[in-house]
């Protein structure tokens, strides 16, 4: 390892520092204006310190919204990407299991056929899923958020990856103290893969937050808006008017679930992605 000194410590620590201002800047411009008045934001120059209209702004934006709530929207979006995050890993997880540890004919066409799919992201299948669903009567459901977006190549692969590591003289050794296939997955792969399931965790978690799309397609209903949704939503089109401070705390409000999972799975996060043995 190389230690800097002097000048160096120096200007590596103000190009973090610059780095910081710079990555934060807008998201402390979003605060302030979420905490002024509509008037404090359309008359230059716009304050770049917190309003008194803080609590005010928040509670219209939680209980208003523009066509539903934010805590509506909020809950919505908690559900969906819990559900695809969940369902993703536990698909992947027992997919990767078939394939390392079973011998059936096919095994490895199953895994290039999942594997194949990487190339096929939702905007390119929108349509015939989107039939698909309309059929089931999957609208305007958590079903319909949820269902079809669960299957994760990516996921699959990682535990593929990571099974085939294992020595097979471990296998060899629960086989032999009589554990059965799901007694050898519940009680050594899924500990073994604790921090592999983290870290995908929180990147599933916010891929899934993020989706926008998909939910357009499947809901109708302003109830089953998700944040992201009314977030776009919220913007005026043509001459019409926003109401800029209830946007903005709309915005701040829709980060703090994914900024919670990564802040409070950070440790293992970093840990699932530079973990080397296993």
């Amino acid at each position: 390892m190389v230690e800097k000194r002097g000048a160096g410590i120096w200007f590596t620590h103000l190009s973090l520092i610059l780095g910081i201002a710079i990555i934060c800047f807008p998201i402390w411009f979003t605060f302030v204006a979420s905490t002024v008045t509509q008037e404090d934001i359309i008359r230059p120059p716009m304050p770049l310190l917190p309003g008194p209209h803080m609590f005010e702004n928040y509670a219209k934006a939680w209980n208003e919204g523009v066509n539903a709530p934010v805590s509506t929207m909020l809950f919505n979006s908690t559900v969906m990407a819990l559900g695809i995050t969940f369902g993703k890993i536990l698909i992947s997880i027992l997919s990767a299991f078939a394939i390392v540890y079973f011998r059936f004919p096919g095994r490895m066409l199953c895994f290039w056929l999942i594997f194949l799919t990487l190339m096929l992201p939702v905007e390119v299948r929108i349509v015939p899923t989107y039939e698909v669903a309309a059929n089931l009567g999957l609208l305007n459901s958590y079903s319909g958020l949820i269902l079809p977006l669960i299957a994760s190549a990516t996921a699959t692969f990682l535990f593929r990856q990571l099974f085939m590591t294992i020595p097979d003289e471990m296998v060899e050794a629960a086989r032999i103290d009589g554990a059965g296939p799901m007694r050898f997955f519940w009680d050594i792969l899924l500990p073994m893969s604790r921090t592999n399931i983290a870290a995908l965790f929180v990147i599933l978690f916010i891929f899934s937050w993020n989706q926008y799309l998909w939910p357009l397609l499947i809901t109708t209903d302003p109830e089953m808006n998700t944040i992201v949704m009314g977030i776009k939503q919220m913007f005026p089109s043509g001459d019409d008017w926003a109401d800029w401070p209830v946007i903005m705390a709309t915005a701040m409000l829709a980060m703090l679930p994914p900024v919670a999972v990564v802040v409070f799975m950070q440790k293992l996060f970093v840990k699932g992605l530079v973990e080397s043995e296993k």
